[in-house]
């Protein structure tokens, strides 16, 4: 087998591959090795990389699969961990000078996960400071760049990972979400990304154990790979009072559904609520024609999202300054305005404040879940724009409409972060020039299983996730 070939298999073939013993742990870390050499240079995905480590982790799959004791699920597959995730032995610098040197003795539990189930670890992919914005760059790595058009973004803020995944780095990533974190990068890097239900990918160590607005969860090529991954990071721990008691190998189960019957609800704007690029709405009228085609039953139709912007933005900067408050009164000078503003908004908050999103949020809550009684996927833009200019922190315009400020333009993603649903972008289609467009997929409240046997669907019937990036040109 050429090692040319081996970086852009999905994962289900590579598993198969290593255990078959077709071929060796070594040699799948060799070819992704050899792929981070060729292009990330121009795109900037992996920030840290532990090459003689992971050599080290391979040898010893190869030797276990060998020996014929059990393995787990993702044995022997390379991959580079977000760097907000915590990574016993490996620098972990959430893309800020505060932490530069930082080398955790622990992992994140979604990192002890995959461990646990067999990855070989290569490296860290970037991010923005703190995971703060939806475009990858910061002052210790640079910016991430969009393998498909190198002036652009590749989104954020696990841009990085998605980065990575187009070009073939490596053929698993993990992420989080909080406004679109793991939906926007794939939308951008045309890779599939899922926002699981809040629980259900169980997070530790965090400072506020009881909050859902952010999640972890996983990134893949195509939705399989996402459902493989999932099915090793889902699933109780005692370490997380929120986390769902269903196992993680419930999404280990075959995903084929019959669209007939399925009722689809689509909307280009969110019910005119947000301002979106005519061509990101193109992309997603033609996917609500693609189910049509498929035989589903098709309405234009949004749940009332009133209220949504004040509780993500609200919860989102309460969260902010409980996580990050001590490090901004240590180390203002050390980090972006955005980021400082937003700290500050949280710390200017009032009880009352809090109490009323709280209001809101339950409101929105119970508004969602009527609709997804008449409906039961509801299809939407992920990002509003299509990859912006690299060189920018955030597109000031959506659509003709000037934006106020660094959160606007992914209102599309946030929002829906605001309702709690699982939520999947799968690539959706791509503009006149080339850059890609993802879809984004809702469900019902802990609906992640048919929210990802809808994107299969979706994805069987357009093949957009097969059409990779100009790799010549990432060469150089």
């Amino acid at each position: 087998m050429a090692s040319s070939e081996i970086p852009f298999m999905s994962a289900r073939e590579l598993v198969r591959l290593l255990r078959t013993g077709q071929v060796s742990a070594r040699e799948v870390l060799s070819a992704h090795l050899e792929r981070i050499e060729r292009t990330n240079p121009r795109v900037n995905a992996v920030v840290t990389l532990v090459a003689e480590r992971a050599a080290e982790q391979a040898r010893a799959a190869d030797e276990r699969f060998a020996s014929g004791a059990a393995v787990g699920p993702l044995h022997g597959l390379p991959v580079a961990h977000k760097d907000t995730h915590e990574t016993a032995g490996i620098r972990t610098t959430h893309g800020s000078p505060i932490f530069a040197g930082h080398v955790p003795d622990r992992d994140d539990l979604v990192v002890e996960r995959m461990r646990a189930a067999g990855v070989v670890t290569i490296g860290k992919t970037n991010v923005p400071e703190f995971a703060c914005g939806s475009h990858t760059f910061n002052p210790l790595f640079g910016v991430t760049r969009n393998p498909y058009d190198l002036s652009r973004s590749a989104g954020g803020s696990s841009g990085g990972a998605a980065a990575a995944l187009a070009c073939g780095m490596h053929p698993l990533a993990d992420g989080g979400d909080i406004g679109g974190s793991l939906r926007n990068p794939a939308s951008f890097c045309n890779v599939v990304g899922l926002r699981p239900s809040p629980g259900r990918v169980p997070s530790w160590p965090v400072e506020a154990a009881w909050w859902t607005m952010g999640v972890q969860g996983p990134m893949g090529r195509d939705v399989a790979d996402v459902a493989l991954l999932l099915s090793v990071l889902a699933g109780p721990d005692p370490r997380s009072p929120i986390a769902l008691e269903t196992p993680g190998g419930a999404f280990a189960r075959p995903l084929d559904r019959d669209p007939a019957g399925l009722r689809v609800a689509w909307s280009a704007d969110l019910g005119g609520r947000v301002p979106v690029d005519r061509e990101v709405a193109a992309v997603v009228a033609d996917a609500a024609g693609v189910f049509a085609d498929l035989g589903c039953e098709v309405e234009e139709a949004c749940p009332d999202l009133s209220g949504a912007d004040e509780v993500f933005r609200t919860l989102r900067a309460w969260q902010f300054d409980l996580a990050l408050g001590p490090l901004l009164d240590a180390h203002r000078d050390l980090m972006k305005p955005s980021l400082v503003a937003n700290i500050e908004a949280g710390r200017a908050l009032s009880g009352r404040d809090v109490a009323a999103a709280e209001r809101l949020h339950t409101a929105l809550f119970h508004r969602v879940r009527e609709f997804f009684q008449r409906h039961d996927v509801l299809v939407l833009p992920v990002s509003q724009v299509v990859p912006f200019d690299a060189d920018r922190e955030y597109p000031d315009t959506v659509g003709g409409r000037p934006m106020r400020d660094y959160l606007e333009w992914m209102a599309s993603c946030y929002l829906v972060s605001a309702t709690g649903c699982p939520a999947l972008s799968v690539p959706g289609g791509f503009t006149a020039g080339g850059l890609p467009v993802g879809v984004q997929i809702v469900g019902p409240h802990r609906a992640d299983f048919e929210v990802l046997r809808v994107g299969l669907l979706f994805e069987r019937a357009t093949g957009h996730g097969r059409r990779r990036p100009p790799l010549a040109e990432l060469a150089g």
